[in-house]
């Protein structure tokens, strides 16, 4: 049913909670899966050319991609791929969904800006509307 799945992270815990099941999924369809961070590039430091910032992002990508990985791996998931991009989150997730005929997304209901925690965070809500493949959405455990 599902070959390739995409699991775009920001680091966040939201995306955190989406992780298990991208995992799962991955070990249920004996699918590959494709780890995603995006380097937003409309941030205020961007436009300023801030390179460090650039650099510092690019960097916390890598390392967040990296656990990611190794824990898909320890879980025994065969084929990880992971991949560091820049440019508008969504439609980086989109462009790679599309170029890697990816089957499923899976990710986080909400990232580091959940200020309206109680509504679809607009990267995930843009990915829902527009992508050609299902998505599924993970909604971070509240706290006890």
């Amino acid at each position: 049913m599902y070959d390739r799945i995409l699991y775009p992270t920001d680091g966040s815990e939201g995306a955190e909670a989406a992780l298990e099941h991208a995992i799962d999924h991955a070990l249920q369809y004996d699918a590959s899966l494709h780890v995603l961070y995006v380097v937003e590039e409309t941030l205020p430091a961007m436009e300023a050319g801030a390179p460090d910032v650039l650099d510092a992002l690019e960097e916390r990508g890598q390392q967040v991609i990296e656990e990611a990985r190794d824990r898909a791996v320890d879980a025994g998931v065969d084929s990880v791929q992971a991949s560091v991009a820049a440019g508008s989150p969504y439609r980086q997730i989109l462009t790679y969904a599309e170029d890697s005929e990816t089957d499923l997304i899976v990710m986080g209901t909400h990232g580091r800006r959940g200020i309206d925690r109680y509504l679809l965070g607009s990267v995930a809500e843009k990915v829902v509307r527009t992508a050609d493949c299902p998505v599924l959405t993970v909604r971070a455990q509240k706290a006890e």
